[in-house]
């Protein structure tokens, strides 16, 4: 209960560009930093491969539409029939595809039709989506399906430990909170091998050690993760 409490914490640093850690995937965050206008971008794979911080951190200092499960379809529809004489965001980006549904699925569609109409014109858009399958593996309206294949297509492949160590090493630095070696073992060995949720760890412990005046180490972190308190906090 505890652990599941602190995996709903997000973390505190905006995903950039700049700090994804690159791993197998090049050419992808390559495809993500030079999109541009009038071009379609899916990125798909499994859980904690990243989609879903690559997507916020393409849409970051930009004028971005979000879109995910919890955006109703009315609003989707209403980014997809925006009036031309409207300025719209430079990048619209959808999360989580293969969990929306069927009434999201077709508003997606539509946005999909006017991504294309707009394409080669002055109020052109980049869209991205996310999934956790290739296109035509998707259990999704046929139509749709078709379309996320209509551009640019990447497989995420998930980060190997020694590159979720670089990351988490990173991250820690940039809050000013270094770890020790047996630290980050212990959360590769026994913790989430989602990058986000481990970014989230790192959040929490920095808050925690000083609540307690104490150097993290790993009798800390899991006294941390026994404290109801403090995660309910």
């Amino acid at each position: 209960m505890s652990r599941q409490l602190l995996l709903e914490i997000t973390p505190t640093q905006s995903p950039s560009l700049d700090n994804t850690v690159v791993g197998e995937n090049a050419a992808a965050i390559d495809a993500a930093k030079g999109l541009s206008r009038g071009r379609a971008l899916y990125l798909w794979g499994p859980p904690g491969c990243g989609r879903t911080h690559l997507l916020h951190a393409m849409i970051k200092d930009k004028m971005a539409d979000f879109v995910d499960t919890r955006t109703c379809s009315d609003e989707i529809m209403a980014l997809a029939t925006l009036p031309t004489d409207k300025p719209g965001a430079e990048i619209v980006a959808v999360d989580d595809i293969q969990e929306m549904t069927a009434e999201q699925q077709a508003a997606v569609f539509a946005l999909y039709n006017r991504w294309r109409e707009l394409s080669a014109t002055s109020q052109a858009f980049s869209l991205v989506v996310t999934g956790d399958r290739a296109p035509m593996m998707m259990s999704l309206r046929e139509d749709l399906r078709t379309r996320l294949g209509w551009d640019l297509v990447f497989r995420l492949e998930p980060l190997s430990d020694a590159e979720k160590r670089e990351a988490i090493v990173a991250y820690a630095l940039r809050c000013g909170l270094p770890l020790a070696a047996e630290v980050l073992d212990w959360m590769l060995t026994h913790y989430s091998r989602d990058i986000r949720q481990l970014f989230a760890l790192v959040d929490a412990l920095d808050r925690y050690s000083l609540s307690k005046h104490r150097t993290i180490t790993v009798p800390l972190v899991r006294q941390m993760l026994t404290d109801k308190e403090f995660l309910q906090s």
